[in-house]
Parts: structure tokens; sequence; C-alpha cells
């Protein structure tokens, strides 16, 4: 098993099951650490190149996700992989495509949907997920 995320570093969050997901916003430099082994990267255009295994969901500033099958998919292969791998979840700022996509994978994680968005507000940002529709997406999310 690889080293994981320190779950006391900037932007870790830790799911009920133990699994350890890194949030984080693009905008800011790199932290410092390892690397991750997947990046799942929520932007309206194609990310950077980096220098290890990730995908790019389409997903506009304030919107949700163009392709919920993508969604589901990238989310479930990046729960499967976080509990050997250090797996992180980026968008531009950090907080609204990042925020839902975490919540989502707290929902894949045991949370309710109904309390998914209160527990990454609690665990990671308070400021997580920000638009009514971010919300009523992570509520209705099957998962």
């Amino acid at each position: 098993m690889s080293e994981l995320w320190d779950p006391a570093a900037p932007g870790v969050l830790r799911l009920p099951s133990g699994v350890l997901v890194r949030g984080r916003a693009l905008s800011r430099p790199l932290p410092e650490g390892p690397l991750p082994h997947l990046g799942i990267y929520l932007l309206g255009r194609q990310p950077p190149e980096v220098p290890w295994e990730s995908s790019w969901l389409r997903w506009p500033d304030f919107g949700l996700p163009d392709d919920d099958d993508d969604m589901r998919l990238s989310l479930a292969q990046a729960w499967r992989r976080a509990g050997d791998e250090r797996v992180e979840v980026a968008c531009a700022g950090g907080h609204g495509r990042t925020g839902t996509a975490l919540a989502c994978l707290a929902i894949l994680d045991g949370v309710s949907a109904c309390e998914a968005v209160s527990f990454v507000r609690e665990h990671y940002d308070r400021h997580a997920v920000e638009t009514a529709a971010q919300c009523r997406y992570v509520r209705h999310w099957p998962g």
C-alpha cells in the first residue's frame, strides 16, 4: 500500500469509512507533499497536463456536470481507488464543483443524500457546494 494523504493536510476530507480524498483549487499552487495518483478535474475547459493519471469532467463554473454518466463512473473509480491511492478532486476555486463532487463521494461512502452537503461543509470547507442547483444535484444524485 502506498502512502496516503496526511489527514491533517489542507483540503483532505476523511469520509466516514476512513477513506481520504483531497479537494483543492487549481487556481492555487500545488500543495506541498506527495503527488496524487489520480486527479479528477472539474472544469469548463480541458485542464493543464499533469504527471499523474487524471480525468476531466466538463463542468462549467457555478453549473452542473455536462455528463451524468461520466460523473458517476469517474467518482465511482475515485472512491474505489481512494482506499489505497492518493486521489484528488479539483476545480478552479475548490468550492462549488469540488464540494459537489466530494458530497457525491460521501454518498458513495454511505452518507445520506440529505446530509452529504452538510457533511462536506463541516469536514472539508464551509463554502463547499455553492449554488442551489448544486445542492439539488447532490440530493438527487443516484450514486
